[in-house]
């Protein structure tokens, strides 16, 4: 039995709860943290766990309770912190997305995991999603062709309130806008199905709705790969509607999350053929359904894969290095929205924007952040679907 404390009790915590909840053989909760300790006794109370609370991550990790994994669900900028923190008192770690708030960051975690032989894991729980495993599968069995442009659409829709939050808005805080914080899920898509990172990357910022916040609302990137290859990643909290996926135009064939395949043909003048491919359509949707459905799907497969990672002492599917390639095109983007350039992968250490202080120094801040209350009303949240 894996013993397992929660550091950060807010919105995303109750879904780890619930995920664990469902290996309730294998692991259980034994410690809430949380600098508001009555979110932490009140998630405590919902769920009957009858658990340890703490007010500090340090404090829980010198009380001597046995504490085998510790899921890391706080604001970013102290990401870093609690998982070296944790790692170095021998704990396996799961931390919730972004995995920090620069590469530096990234590195010293990675350092500690090493170190300490424990695993650690970054939440990207839509690589558990049935529409985007199966996108993936499909695109390696080469049947649509070459992926020749990749169109990530990370559509979320924020009111003006939600940058009220004390936290959020700032980049010594939040360390950035939907790019770092909502965008995470899609980079680490394109990432994962691409196999590689890009070797250049331009983009734009604005904040076109929220003048409550110092970062981004809006960012449009153009990512280049080796084999010349574009993808274009649109990240957003002024989209109404939440309408996310990614779109694959393969040589062959299009192919989507939400799923969605297409096949031109060619007539004798290069125009396409009325009807399309309709062979190559149906190999393409008869390989798709033939792939097995997921036995668990979004943060309770990750926290599943975590689990059989730590009991047969092997690496998760999601790993620091997947989190860590996941910051370096996220720091990309922002160097490019930034500095007005076209930045080259990968970031060296001696670039401004390997550090968390680099970021701050060169970051442009859209408004002054004039409104801060501790908490938001408690409420249900949206995590998206793709």
């Amino acid at each position: 039995m894996l013993n397992v404390a929660i550091v950060g009790t807010g919105n995303i915590a109750p879904i780890h709860v619930e995920g664990l909840l469902e290996f309730s053989d294998r692991c259980k909760i034994v410690a809430l943290c949380d600098i508001y300790p009555e979110k932490a006794e009140a998630l405590n109370k919902k769920y009957n766990l009858d658990c340890e609370i703490f007010d500090d991550h340090e404090k829980m990790l010198a009380s001597g309770i046995k504490i085998d994994i510790v899921h890391i669900c706080t604001p970013p900028y102290v990401h870093a912190e609690i998982a070296i923190n944790s790692m170095n008192a021998g704990k396996h770690v799961v931390v919730e997305k972004p995995m920090a708030t620069c590469l530096a960051e990234c590195d010293a975690m990675l350092e500690a995991e090493k170190r300490n032989n424990v695993v650690m894991s970054c939440v990207a729980q839509n690589r558990f999603r049935n529409s985007i495993y199966k996108l993936k599968k499909t695109a390696e069995s080469g049947i649509a062709g070459k992926i020749c442009y990749a169109n990530v659409k990370s559509y979320w829709w924020r009111g003006h309130s939600y940058y009220d939050l004390w936290w959020r808005g700032l980049w010594e805080k939040e360390g950035g806008g939907p790019t770092l914080n909502h965008a995470v899920h899609h980079i680490d898509m394109v990432n994962w199905i691409e196999g590689s990172l890009p070797e250049e990357v331009t983009a734009m910022l604005a904040n076109v709705m929220h003048d409550n916040s110092e970062v981004e609302d809006l960012s449009i990137a153009v990512l280049r790969y080796q084999d010349g290859s574009l993808a274009q990643v649109t990240s957003s909290v002024v989209h109404h509607g939440e309408e996310q996926g990614i779109e694959l135009q393969c040589a062959d064939a299009k192919i989507s999350a939400p799923w969605d395949v297409k096949a031109e043909i060619s007539r004798p003048n290069g125009f396409p053929q009325e009807g399309g491919n309709k062979e190559l359509v149906n190999k393409i949707e008869e390989f798709y359904k033939s792939l097995p459905d997921l036995k668990y799907e979004g943060h309770t497969g990750q926290i599943e894969d975590v689990l059989n990672a730590i009991e047969n002492n092997k690496k998760p599917l999601i790993s620091g290095e997947d989190g860590r390639r996941t910051i370096e095109l996220i720091s990309a983007i922002y160097k490019a929205g930034c500095k007005k350039e076209i930045v080259k992968l990968p970031l060296s250490k001696d670039d401004d924007f390997y550090t968390f202080d680099g970021l701050l120094k060169n970051a442009v801040r859209f408004y002054e952040k004039a409104t801060a209350i501790e908490n938001l009303p408690p409420d249900d949240i949206t995590v998206g679907n793709y």
